[in-house]
């Protein structure tokens, strides 16, 4: 049985940036995960690449991750609800 290869999409500086790209691509229906060394989640660390997480997705699903990432907001461009 092949096993489906997973690529790395992007590298992010610390975890809240991680999920941040990582709830992009889920919500766009692109599995995701993230590849991370333990003692830079633990402590916080984000020097000497300790911080940085790699967001990994299927290299199916790829083009699409990098599509999306490349997409920008700008706040005008969000329908906010007024209540």
């Amino acid at each position: 049985m092949d096993e489906e290869k997973w690529e790395v999409a992007c590298t992010a500086s610390g975890m809240t940036n991680a999920n941040i790209v990582l709830g992009r691509l889920t919500t766009e229906g692109i599995p995701a995960k993230l590849k991370y060394e333990a003692v830079g989640a633990i402590y916080a660390i984000t020097i000497d690449g300790l911080g940085k997480v790699d967001i990994l997705v299927l290299a199916k699903d790829m083009e699409k991750a990098r599509e999306i990432l490349a997409r920008t907001y700008d706040e005008g461009d969000i329908d906010w609800e007024t209540r």
